[in-house]
């Protein structure tokens, strides 16, 4: 008698085929060496789905509440949007601990948040002085635009709205794409390729998910020019103290100190009225773009004392999981 009757054969044949079949289905998407999702999904699924989340919470509290209730509602709804994403990008899709995104939170990484907000604080007042210089820009008032709230409160909301989000973008475009990407290329391409490649196209996502601001095609640049340097202070530092403290510090001066933004109308301590060509002194403008770039120049300075020299962090392209971190 044959140890293996043909329907027993047979079945085997149909089981292998079935688990083949299968094996395909799931390689795109899956990384069965790893246990968890593939690169491109990592790196897109945070942004997406936390996007999506956001514009819901959005949607709702702005047409259920009104000012001033309606943005401290909606600032702890983008908080705990930012704290699941973290958890749920770090435990579900990635399987690594927080902090490998970079964000240590320990004394070293709130000095660098520090010194991040200080570089932003000082381009800002460096791109206000020189629109005043040139006649472009005019201070008009001190301490005004809070509405129904009175101005110290309503400064602090504003901050923690924005804190809150530039902190998410933080998250989903630095410490969840580009690391993810950079991740997926390295051994395919050199580390310094797979890095670059994942500075570049984190840039071009974080730019054209800014489109909604601008009114020329050319403007995308300064979004792109803003990626990058936010994208370097990542992959030289390996954290995201850098990137998030002059994120933070940027939008919360431009807008809310010295009240130079446009798009985001927020309390101001320095009411400044804009009366120079868009072209320099807009939000997407040649005088910010080129403070932008000092923005970059600082946080390189800063980071070449600070580690005595600059290079890719390899926590940038490095996965350790948890498991064998918790061992």
């Amino acid at each position: 008698m044959s140890p293996n009757p043909p329907e027993q054969r047979d079945r085997q044949t149909t089981t292998s085929v079935v688990e083949r079949a299968a094996s395909g289905l799931r390689w795109p998407v899956w990384n069965s060496a790893d246990r968890r999702v593939r690169a491109p999904l990592r790196a897109v699924l945070p942004a997406v789905l936390s996007f999506l989340v956001l514009a819901a919470l959005q949607s709702v509290v702005r047409s259920r509440f009104t000012h001033p209730v309606r943005e401290p509602i909606e600032a702890a709804g983008i908080g705990a949007i930012l704290v699941a994403t973290v958890f749920v990008s770090a435990r579900l899709l990635d399987r690594r601990s927080v902090g490998e995104y970079g964000l240590s939170l320990d004394r070293r990484w709130w000095r660098s948040f520090a010194v991040g907000g200080a570089i932003a604080t000082v381009i800002n007042a460096g791109a206000l002085a020189v629109a005043v210089g040139a006649g472009w820009a005019t201070v008009v008032g001190v301490a005004e635009g809070a509405g129904d709230l009175p101005f110290l409160p309503a400064m602090v909301v504003v901050f923690a709205y924005i804190a809150l989000a530039a902190a998410w973008e933080e998250v989903v475009f630095r410490g969840a794409m580009l690391k993810n990407l950079a991740e997926g290329a390295d051994g395919l391409i050199p580390q310094w390729a797979a890095v670059g490649l994942a500075v570049l196209l984190s840039a071009l996502v974080f730019a054209f998910l800014h489109g909604g601001k601008i009114d020329h095609l050319s403007q995308y640049g300064y979004y792109l020019l803003a990626g990058l340097v936010l994208s370097g202070a990542y992959v030289l530092t390996g954290d995201l103290a850098l990137p998030i403290g002059f994120h933070v510090w940027y939008n919360f001066t431009q807008s809310a100190v010295f009240g130079l933004g446009h798009s985001q109308q927020t309390p101001e301590l320095l009411a400044v009225e804009i009366v120079g060509p868009p072209r320099w002194v807009g939000e997407e403008g040649v005088v910010f773009t080129v403070f932008a770039v000092i923005g970059g120049l600082l946080i390189l300075a800063y980071v070449r004392w600070r580690d005595g020299r600059l290079g890719l962090d390899k926590r940038v392209s490095r996965w350790t999981p948890v498991s064998e971190r918790d061992t």
